[in-house]
């Protein structure tokens, strides 16, 4: 009996080791779930821009932008009516202490040039009332429009810093792109070579 009892305490052990063999087969399959997981978010966050929006959007700006857009007086700015001239696009904040500095330059710009036209793109989320009293402390010549930072316009990329200027030349391609202030010297350098510039200098000169 005691050979027997034994014997079958044996095979019970041998029934737990095999168990327990079969119940930590699984494992090796773990990191490839692991990985499986954090592969998906991966590709999954290329595919939407910075910020989790999921509407498409550009990463470069578009050879021909195109604009259309309400302005703060209520007027819809439409980029492709203005290219019998030099339109410069300034995205920028209220809280960005160099868009601050580098309005009085486009301001100024603005007014000496009839053959320019700038339009500033508030690219945060502010109310309507607040921005107009924003403009009343810090007033500028040209139109204001606040953008939908959830539906940015399509055409020009999101902004990874402000301010962020695209100055389009006559016939509507752009010309240039300035990351940082630009001051109304480089504006004025960059757009030289329009008929009404160099008739200006003539005058001047």
């Amino acid at each position: 009996m005691t050979l027997a009892y034994r014997a079958i305490a044996i095979i019970v052990l041998l029934g737990m080791l095999c168990a327990c063999e079969r119940s930590r087969a699984p494992e090796p399959s773990a990191p490839t779930a692991d990985g499986n997981a954090q592969s998906a978010p991966a590709q999954a966050s290329k595919d939407l821009p910075e910020g989790g929006q999921s509407s498409p959007h550009t990463e470069t700006v578009s050879e021909m932008p195109a604009l259309k857009i309400q302005t703060l007086d209520g007027a819809l700015y439409d980029l492709a009516a203005k290219r019998d001239r030099w339109v410069v696009v300034n995205f920028w904040a209220t809280w960005c202490s160099p868009c601050l500095k580098e309005m009085p330059e486009l301001d100024a710009f603005d007014a000496a040039r009839e053959d320019v036209e700038i339009i500033g793109l508030a690219y945060e989320e502010i109310a309507i009332e607040e921005m107009r009293a924003f403009l009343r402390e810090h007033p500028v010549r040209y139109p204001i429009a606040l953008v939908d930072t959830y539906d940015p316009p399509a055409d020009f990329p999101t902004p990874r810093g402000l301010p962020m200027t695209y100055v389009i030349a006559p016939g509507g391609k752009v010309e240039k792109q300035f990351m940082g202030p630009v001051t109304r010297t480089e504006l004025e350098a960059l757009t030289a070579r329009s008929p009404e510039a160099q008739a200006a200098q003539k005058a001047h000169g």
